[in-house]
Parts: structure tokens; sequence; C-alpha cells
């Protein structure tokens, strides 16, 4: 059988994560099986120690993961979102699903300071969740807004997956924030959209506040301009200086990471505890991030010396002279929204990008091969999203669940994602649509 090692080797990945090892070990442990197993000559597993140094640990570009990952969680511990929420929902209390739209819009503005999933979606679960529900929400839509909107921060820039893409594809992280604006921004609309419809047709799934509870409309502005001012400078500030060439990737992110703790200590939140509780999630986060990337590499160098780029080429049909490529870019996106069910977004961006980009790089969708890889990745960072929200394993609905009160079942937070995931889905045909709405800013701000 021609792809019989290949074939084992994917056999064995999915085995190994179903057996509950970390992904990690399980990915660089079957890289050293199958090069005794299928006769690979030693020496040419150093190549992949080769470039763990070279390409990861030596790489200067990925110091702004650990940066990116303690500005989020600073940020957390400053009080700025629940401070923002509280804003928010005191503007807009008197409006069919009031709580709704500002855990929509600081959703939004979270993810463009944060990207810090777990943290974001916790947040939202302890300060909005019980009000929606007291304010008699429906279940379904309480956490379903709240689970979708805490994971734009992966979409929306500074994220730390659009860092790590543009590492393993080589492409320049400017550009990758500059091409997940307007997707991510869109996205956010599309919730908004969803929320205002129900607003409109189904008003008793998001009653207004009581007007007990309602703040007076000038002492609601003023409150929100001055705890919007805060996250938004950070935003100026990360992105600002990255799109303007006036600082790289890394650079920005130190700018945040000092920039957050700060605010934090501004804000009389931090206090020596937390300090150390935010280092020890940084260090830990970034440590499952390096060695994800260390047993990836592993695992494809043997993957690739065995035949299984060409084997998915040839699944793809690619070397076929009729190929449609928005066919074998339909594949793709399919094979990745699957995968996203079972697996985390770093462990999928490790293992399969490096074995389908040059596919997609090669196939001719009327763009030049650098807008090609720069909207691919966006598609690529759209379709991931999806992977925290959709079941069994998806983190946001965990997250949700462990905040939740026990009345708020498994099943009512797997129904009210529904919704969101088909608007995600919607979003990804947009962009495959109309891939300006990836390349357009880029080119006009960066001129590439």
């Amino acid at each position: 059988m021609e792809y019989f090692w290949p074939l084992a080797m994917c056999t064995a990945l999915l085995i190994g994560i179903f057996s509950g090892y970390p992904v990690a070990i399980v990915l660089a442990g079957i890289g050293v099986i199958f090069t005794f197993a299928a006769d690979v000559p030693i020496l040419f597993l150093s190549t992949g120690v080769s470039r763990t140094f070279s390409g990861i640990l030596a790489n200067w570009l990925l110091i702004a993961v650990p940066l990116f990952v303690f500005m989020g969680l600073m940020l957390e511990k400053s009080g700025i979102a629940g401070r923002l929420l509280r804003s928010l929902a005191g503007l807009l209390g008197p409006l069919p699903g009031g709580y709704a739209f500002a855990v929509a819009i600081i959703g939004i503005v979270m993810a463009a300071s944060t990207g810090i999933i777990g943290a974001s979606v916790v947040l939202m679960g302890v300060l909005a969740l019980p009000a929606m529900l007291e304010n008699r929400y429906d279940p379904r839509l309480a956490t379903g807004i709240i689970a979708s909107t805490g994971t734009l921060g992966i979409l929306i820039p500074p994220s730390i997956m659009l860092v790590v893409l543009g590492d393993t594809m080589r492409i320049s992280v400017g550009d990758l924030f500059a091409g997940a604006m307007i997707p991510g921004l869109m996205l956010g609309g599309l919730y908004v959209l969803y929320l205002v419809f129900i607003a409109v047709f189904r008003p008793q799934a998001m009653p207004p506040l009581p007007a007990g509870d309602r703040q007076p409309m000038g002492a609601a502005l003023k409150q929100l301009a001055r705890d919007i001012l805060a996250p938004m400078g950070l935003i100026l500030i990360v992105l600002g200086s990255i799109i303007a060439g006036v600082a790289t990737p890394t650079e920005a992110a130190a700018l945040g990471a000092l920039g957050s703790f700060l605010l934090a200590v501004l804000s009389r939140q931090l206090d020596f505890r937390t300090f150390v509780a935010v280092l020890n999630e940084t260090t830990r986060t970034t440590a499952m991030i390096m060695f994800v990337m260390i047993g990836a590499t592993v695992f494809s160098v043997i993957f690739r010396k065995l035949g299984g780029d060409v084997m998915i080429s040839d699944a793809l049909g690619v070397e076929a002279a009729d190929t449609n490529p928005y066919r074998v870019m339909f594949v793709i996106m399919a094979f990745i929204f699957v995968l996203g069910m079972f697996l985390d977004w770093v462990e999928i961006t490790f293992i399969v990008m490096p074995i389908v980009a040059p596919i997609i790089a090669g196939l001719d969708f009327g763009l030049n091969q650098e807008q090609v890889l720069l909207w691919f990745a966006i598609l690529f960072a759209v379709n991931l999203q999806t992977s925290f929200l959709t079941p069994p394993f998806g983190y946001a609905l965990f997250y949700i669940r462990a905040v939740a009160p026990a009345d708020v079942g498994i099943k009512t937070i797997y129904t009210g994602i529904i919704p969101f995931v088909l608007i995600q889905l919607l979003a990804l045909v947009l962009v495959i649509a109309f891939p300006e709405l990836a390349l357009w800013l880029p080119e006009t701000l960066l001129g590439n």
C-alpha cells in the first residue's frame, strides 16, 4: 500500500489524542516511534532538533507570545471589563437585550486588548450571566452570546494565534493583524445584528432592565467614557505602533504588557499574590504552546519524510488538470472545522498548516502567492475560532459551564451556541467569497 506509513501515523495520532495523553507528547512520541518502525535513518530525526532550536527557541517573534498572554491576564485582574460592563449595561438597560448588547460590545473591546479566551469567557460568565438570568433572559441566548463573543480574542488582533500563524507561515504579523481586523469586527457586528433580530422578534428572550436598576443617561455616558478610555488607549498603543511601523509585534507586545501592568497598579487591583498568579499562568500557557510546537515539528518532519504531504495532495486532487481551487479550499476548511471539534487551535495550527499551506499557495485564485497565503491564514483563523464553540470539546462551552448555575445544563449551552456557530460559518463564507475583506486593509495601510 503506497501510503501505508502516513496513514498509520494519522491513525496513531487519533488513538493517542483520544487516549488522554498530552498532545505534545503524543506528537513527538509518534514521530520517534515511526522513525524506527519505518526504518527512517536516525540522523534524519536530528532535522527536527535543529528546527526546534533555530525555528522555535531562537525565534525573536515568539517572544510576543508570553508578553501578549501577560497583557491579557493583567488586564483581567485590573477590573476594566467589570467596570465597562456595568457602564454599558447602565446605558443600554432601557433597551430589550441591554445586557446582551453590552456583553457583545465588551467582547469586541476586550478581544482587541486581551486575546485570552478562557479569561474573557469566565470573566463575562461571572459578571454578566447571573444578572442576565436574574433578569429572565433565555439561558440559551445568555450563554451563547457570552461564549461566542469571548472567543473573538482569538481573531481580533492582537491575537496570540495570529502571532503563531505568522511564524508558521512566514507571513508578516503586521499584515495578519491588519488582515484580521475587518473579518473580526464583521463577525462581532453579525453577533450584534443577530441580537437586534432577537430584540425585534423575540423581545421576551432578553427583556430590558427594570426601571429601578437603570441609570440616568448623563451619568451612564460619563461613566462609560471614563471606563473605556484605558482599554482603547492600550489598543491604540499596541496595534497602532505595529500598523504604523513604529514597533515590531514583539516590541508592541512589550508595550502592551507594561501598559496593562500600570493599569492594574493604578486601579489598585494588583497585589503580590495576584502578580505571582499572573506570572505562573503566563508561564504555563507559553510552555504549553512551545511544547506543542516542538512535538508538532518532530511529527511533521517524519510525516513528510514518509510521504504524508504527497498523500494529502493526492487526496485533494491537486495534481488534476481540472482542479477547482475553491473545491480544494472547501475540503480543507471542512476538514479544519471537523478537527476543531476535537483539537485545540494550537495542535491544528502546527499539524495541519505546514502541510496544507503549500498546497493552497500553488492554486490559482486570481491572486499572487503572498495574497493567497495571507487570505488563507485569515480564513484559517476565522475557521479555528469555531473550535472553541463546537461540541464535544469546545473549550468556551466548558468555561461557561464551570461558572453557570447548576440549573443551566450542558445541553442548554450546546443548544444556545448553535446560532452563533452558524454566524461564524457565514462570516467564513463571506471572507471566502470576498477576499478583499482580508486583503484590503493590509494593502491600504501597509502597501502589501
